[in-house]
């Protein structure tokens, strides 16, 4: 099993954890939880073996195979069947084993190979492959396109692909869930449960910690706290833990506070001054009980809208897309009311994004009408708009330029709701984590005070605490909502009305949330079915699809090598980051004698974040233009399903 004993964990001088001792047996499947940067990410670092603890032990059985999902995103042109292929090493030296052992005529060498080839299933393991591509949102058929001609979101998925391929004894996930849509997450809870060996699991989705781990880990003041049971078994555990802490915490201060009031009255009489001592050696030798602390950073609420039109907008006869001969959506006849609240759900790349870009102002019909309210006020968060953030600019200057003639008290009152106080709120936004600047878009948008608030998986990178703010705050919201989001915790808690986006229509979905995967399963299937019988086109046919997609890689080609470039920018500035934290966790930097070399390398830290920062928001940003350019130029060319999905 894997074990951390009286284990301590240091990143420069902040501890992470400190005296902790926790088993995980062969099997279980473990959620790991906390609050952003406590040290989850940082454990897993520890258990794959590049960090050391800084006292303790970290014990795994001899021979376990640990799979994780690599940091940088893959690259190269090799197909995606063969790229998940790869994540099963053993499976790839027998094949290559047997190649050499077939060009040497060496039959008796070739006979033993095909049996371990057996023995590991590798015969199935083109097929289990296939499904996993399925499985994470891949159209049957593409198996064999390269990998460079994805995007950044989907070679993501192809990296957690590669991962799951792997026979690990130990499988360590790192939010799996932040790139992924509503289908692909419940197709993953299925995986990942039927799955055996060992799962260290990292995730703030609700729903998904409880359909998938039996025990939960907890980050808490840098202690490791384990619950048997799910998520939700946990926070009432955990609910019950801190009031007994509260309680006991109580009790023991008001023994403190007698026996001080005993010492102080006493401890001059001769008659009672060894009492007086004894009491007060008792004391100093008490163990301190800490007072519980579930306080959350976050407290932000929405403020009441002006007096909103009714209706908000009104779609007729409309049809969506980006080619007036392929729309998306057709025929479609909508309403926005105020105060509605409606969660829209479908397959990936039905159109839920698209249907939000009208709403929001940013895609016109191609054919129909949509009519918005004189005066409409409308929140719209995407990915995009946490991109176009200005990254030089602080918190505060992002909102006074809402509302210059605000007093500066009030903004950063505003701003401290969402975790941005003191030099936060003042300081610019470029080395902020994804989750901040996500928080930071959000409370832009929170303040602007919308009739119409539009949610475009608006929980990506952000930590359960935040992720129960902005639901409380969206239940109190009197505005209307729409919101595609594949945290279903939040969905229920948020939502009064279900759209179903599907086959170019848009209709009121006939259940609840809790029968949206079972219509899944049975459209999957009905999808497997039809793919099976579809008969394999002609010769002419393939060849005029393989002009098309050519057609497209030509026109792509100067965006994917700039995105090839940012990627490599990208590894290059992480691995040397990663080298400059092993440096810092060294103790003896932090010696007087020793000081200017530490402030010359936390200078060269602040300039790599801030390097890695501008990096990234350009790699996603190319990327997502690259997702557009595809979008319009498949419209025209017609050349099979994304050329970069």
């Amino acid at each position: 099993m894997l074990e951390l004993i009286d284990l301590e964990l240091r990143r420069g001088g902040r501890v992470l954890l400190t005296g902790v001792n926790l088993r995980v047996a062969p099997g279980q499947k473990v959620g790991v939880v906390g609050a952003n940067g406590c040290g989850k990410s940082s454990l897993f670092a520890l258990i794959r073996g590049e960090l050391a603890p800084d006292a303790g032990a970290l014990r795994l059985p001899a021979g376990w195979r640990v799979a994780h999902v690599a940091q940088q995103t893959p690259s190269g042109t090799q197909s995606i069947l063969d790229f998940v292929l790869d994540g099963d090493p053993e499976l790839r030296q027998i094949e290559h084993q047997l190649q050499q052992a077939q060009a040497a005529d060496d039959g008796l060498r070739a006979g033993a190979l095909h049996d371990r080839l057996r023995a590991i299933d590798g015969y199935t393991a083109a097929s289990r492959a296939a499904r996993l591509l399925h499985g994470l949102g891949f159209a049957p058929g593409d198996e064999q396109r390269p990998l460079d001609s994805y995007s950044g979101g989907w070679r993501m998925r192809l990296a957690l692909a590669q991962t799951l391929m792997a026979r690990a004894d130990l499988l360590l996930l790192d939010e799996p869930t932040n790139h992924l849509d509503l289908d692909a997450v419940l197709w993953l809870e299925g995986w990942l449960r039927e799955t055996p060996g060992t799962l260290l699991l990292i995730s703030h989705d609700r729903d998904f910690l409880d359909a998938v781990v039996n025990h939960i880990c907890h980050f808490d003041q840098g202690r490791l706290y384990a619950y048997t049971g799910h998520y939700s078994a946990f926070e009432r555990q955990r609910a019950e833990r801190l009031a007994q802490q509260q309680a006991a915490y109580a009790q023991q201060q008001q023994a403190i506070a007698q026996a001080q009031q005993f010492v102080a009255r006493f401890r001059a009489k001769a008659s009672k001054a060894r009492q007086a001592q004894s009491r007060l050696k008792a004391l100093e030798r008490l163990e301190r009980i800490a007072p519980a602390h579930s306080d959350t950073p976050f407290r932000f609420r929405f403020a009441e809208p002006p007096r909103a039109p009714n209706p908000l907008l009104r779609v007729t006869s409309a049809q969506l897309g980006y080619d007036p001969a392929q729309p998306v959506l057709r025929a479609l006849d909508l309403t926005l009311t105020p105060a509605r609240r409606i969660a829209l759900l479908g397959p990936n790349g039905a159109g839920k994004s698209t249907l939000i870009k009208l709403f929001a102002g940013q895609l016109a019909p191609l054919a129909g009408t949509c009519e918005r309210a004189p005066g409409l006020c409308v929140g719209y968060f995407a990915q995009h708009q946490v991109e176009q953030l200005r990254l030089d600019d602080s918190p505060l200057e992002h909102l006074r330029r809402l509302d210059p003639a605000a007093p500066e008290q009030r903004l950063r009152d505003y701003l401290g709701g969402f975790d941005f106080s003191g030099d936060r709120a003042t300081g610019p936004a470029r080395p902020f984590s994804g989750g901040e600047r996500a928080r930071l878009a959000l409370a832009l948008i929170v303040y602007q005070r919308p009739h119409l608030l539009l949610l475009d998986e608006p929980t990506n990178h952000l930590d359960l605490e935040m992720r129960h703010a902005l639901a409380v705050a969206l239940q109190e919201f009197t505005g209307a909502l729409v919101l595609v989001a594949h945290d279903r915790h939040l969905l229920r808690l948020t939502c009064d009305e279900l759209w179903l986006v599907a086959d170019g229509r848009v209709a009121p979905f006939d259940g609840s949330l809790d029968d949206y995967p079972a219509w899944w399963a049975a459209r999957a299937g009905r999808a497997s079915v039809a793919t099976a019988n579809t008969p394999t086109g002609n010769a002419a046919a393939r060849k005029e699809q393989r002009r098309r997609e050519a057609a497209v890689r030509q026109r792509l080609q100067p965006l994917r090598q700039r995105l090839r470039d940012l990627e490599r920018q990208l590894d290059t500035l992480t691995a040397e980051r990663a080298q400059l934290e092993r440096t810092l966790a060294d103790p003896t930097l932090y010696r007087d004698d020793a000081k200017p070399r530490l402030l010359a390398l936390i200078a060269e830290k602040q300039r790599l974040d801030t390097a890695l920062a501008s990096v990234e928001s350009e790699w996603l940003h190319v990327g997502e233009t690259l997702e557009r350019a595809v979008e319009l130029l498949e419209s025209k060319y017609g050349a099979g399903r994304k050329a970069t999905s």
